[in-house]
């Protein structure tokens, strides 16, 4: 992956797509990683961040139960958007765990002022935690109901993996991020050119 830092790099272009490039592959999400997730996309505060992360302590059940449900969730949505990509049939086990938080999760989007301007938010009809995930598992279901017309990729550096949703004008997207992985080419090809002119 290419960011290290305790914030999740999203460059997936998409909510679904971010949050399964969250953690790596066949590997479980750990909690801090749900938590900065959460807060990096603006699902949460900052504050309310600080609040979940003494969760496994205060309340370990209920943390236990959301980190369950969101790694479900991450590894669902690796296998559909994998599935997506090669053209393959998606099971239908692994759009279970987008099903159930989008029928646990009633409610409705609001307007909210925030800093002199408007946003959209989602409020919960009730106050349990399932609802964290109900944005991700919202913006999953857009992209599995989009079918073959989702702009769906896979970074073209193969030490990556990461996908990304292309929302370039020509749709010709490659890289996660032209910063990392588009650069990182970028100067790999020139450092081959430049050797192979030198053998010459």
């Amino acid at each position: 992956m290419p960011s290290n830092s305790s914030h999740p790099a999203l460059l997936g272009g998409r909510l679904a797509v971010d949050f399964a490039n969250a953690a790596p592959p066949n590997v479980d999400m750990p909690w801090q990683r749900l938590i900065d997730f959460l807060e990096s996309t603006g699902i949460v505060s900052t504050e309310r961040g600080t609040q979940l992360l003494t969760l496994p302590q205060s309340d370990p059940q209920a943390a236990e139960a959301l980190l369950l449900k969101a790694r479900r969730l991450s590894s669902s949505m690796r296998k559909v958007l994998a599935a997506m990509l090669r053209k393959h049939r998606i099971a239908g086990e692994w759009l279970e765990p987008v099903n159930e938080i989008l029928r646990i999760t009633e409610g409705h989007d609001e307007l909210v002022g925030q800093d002199g301007a408007w946003k959209i938010e989602f409020i919960a009809r009730e106050g349990g935690l399932d609802w964290l995930l109900a944005a991700v598992a919202r913006s999953g279901a857009e992209i599995i109901a989009e079918g073959a017309r989702a702009r769906l990729r896979v970074c073209a550096n193969p030490h990556c993996g990461l996908f990304f949703y292309d929302n370039s004008r020509t749709r010709r997207r490659r890289w996660c991020s032209m910063a990392v992985c588009g650069n990182r080419s970028k100067v790999a090809a020139f450092a081959r050119k430049h050797a192979s002119a030198r053998a010459l």
